[in-house]
């Protein structure tokens, strides 16, 4: 009888188990570890900002997953598979290593699962720059990896932004990436005239250019009474490591003084133009496309050397940085082959450097590769500086702010000018001072006489 029950007993369970499992047992996909892709320019880690996923969330192939940010750049991560996440590795302001895995996904099929080194380059093209996903059929991708391009860098002309063939091919011909701007920066302003010293008299209308705007609200700042310690990360850490390379290098500084007078009129007149195709003209623009004229003179200001300093590189293309202080630190954007560009061409990558970057969305390429830099400090305020070479870079340049003061013109009268100063640093070990003046003299006559740089522009 009790084995009569127990076999009862058996075959009861197991009918029951059958049933359960029949009815119940879902057919899941295999859970794969979406690793932390090699994100480039030697970078091994990166701290986590922000994630757009929890646990038992849906994704699809290139839903962002979440926010990280390296030494040089913040950049969203995008999922390379469809299925569920199933764990998060990493808490907010976490550090995340390159290589080890981000979050596990629960794929839909066993066909999703592509197995893949950790850095392989195809996940790059899965990065990209926070608030743009990349669109692009299996063939684009093959050919964007084939020719290591990410394609994060490249504009898509297709519907909704995907990238085309044509785009990939147009991207190799010109060897110069889609460029996103960092935060914006004040751009150098002309002093207006002086408010009067005493109040209009009653009935007489104040014109527009008299009118003193308030200054924007500053925030109440709140005294804890509290020592505050955090670790030094993201770009802050970046500076640590560039201005400690950079103490290595002996600086040799020179300053000089611009009359802008004729470049400010010239502007002026400009301006509108620009603005009826839709870019704002700043100065910079100019700066920028003279110093590029220069350095076609003394190309040794266009170079590099490596860290021992036995061997220097020419560079062919002149990309010149801006030096730019964000709300996340001090970033240097470059203007790729500005060579190449026009004034006004140049001004239509400072319009888009500036309105991306206001979102924070510097990429990794748009920070690197530069040659020669700029900083425009004089939109803030000050004349001089003592700027820092980035290094592998031999020579920076700091703008003052754009005074009127008087000067003597023609005949020995004294006439308002508009004048800037301008301080430059370069690295002694290759450049000695007679370079870096005849330089700084080819420099300031094409501002001063800016029809002269229609005679070299190409």
């Amino acid at each position: 009888k009790m084995a009569a029950v127990t076999r009862g007993s058996y075959i009861f369970v197991s009918r029951l188990v059958r049933r359960t499992s029949f009815r119940c047992a879902p057919c899941c996909g295999p859970v794969v570890q979406f690793k932390l892709s090699d994100i480039g320019e030697g970078i091994m880690e990166v701290t986590v900002k922000e994630w757009y996923v929890k646990e038992g969330d849906k994704v699809s192939q290139f839903d962002s997953i979440c926010e990280v940010q390296s030494d040089k750049a913040s950049v969203t991560i995008t999922s390379r598979y469809d299925g569920v996440i199933k764990k998060l590795y990493y808490d907010v302001d976490a550090t995340a290593l390159v290589g080890k895995p981000l979050v596990d996904i629960e794929t839909e099929s066993k066909e999703d699962v592509v197995e893949t080194p950790a850095m392989a380059r195809e996940e790059h093209t899965h990065q990209e720059i926070k608030g743009h996903k990349t669109q692009a059929t299996p063939a684009v991708r093959r050919l964007a990896i084939e020719n290591n391009i990410k394609l994060s860098e490249v504009v898509g002309t297709g519907k909704d932004g995907r990238i085309l063939k044509e785009d990939i091919m147009n991207f190799l011909a010109k060897q110069t990436g889609a460029i996103l701007p960092p935060a914006p920066v004040q751009e150098i302003q002309t002093p207006g005239p002086s408010p009067p010293s005493a109040a209009a008299p009653a009935g007489r209308p104040t014109s527009p250019s008299t009118v003193v705007k308030a200054p924007p609200p500053r925030t109440t700042p709140v005294f804890t009474g509290k020592d505050v310690t955090e670790p030094v990360k993201g770009f802050h850490k970046a500076m640590v490591k560039t201005m400690t390379a950079a103490l290595k290098i002996p600086h040799f500084g020179y300053c000089d003084e611009v009359d802008l007078s004729r470049l400010v009129a010239l502007r002026t007149e400009l301006k509108p133009i620009a603005e009826s195709r839709g870019v704002k003209l700043s100065y910079m623009p100019f700066f920028i496309k003279a110093a590029s004229l220069g350095l076609l003179h003394f190309p040794i200001l266009n170079a590099s050397v490596d860290e021992d300093c036995q061997n220097i590189t020419y560079r062919a293309s002149h990309n010149i940085g801006l030096a730019m202080d964000t709300s996340q630190g001090l970033l240097v954007p470059n203007v790729k082959n500005v060579q190449l560009l026009s004034v006004f061409e140049i001004a239509q990558e400072l319009n888009r450097l500036q309105a991306l970057g206001a979102a924070g969305q510097l990429g990794t390429a748009h920070l690197s590769g530069g040659t020669f830099t700029l900083s425009n400090i004089g939109s803030i305020g000050g004349t001089y500086a003592k700027p820092v070479i980035l290094p592998p870079e031999v020579a920076i340049g700091a703008l003052g702010k754009i005074q009127v003061l008087p000067r003597f013109g023609a005949g020995n009268q004294v006439v308002r000018a508009h004048i800037m100063n301008v301080s430059w640093s370069a690295d002694h070990r290759v450049i000695d001072g007679a370079t870096m003046c005849r330089f700084s003299n080819l420099w300031r006559e094409y501002l001063e006489n800016p029809a002269a740089m229609v005679l070299d522009l190409k």
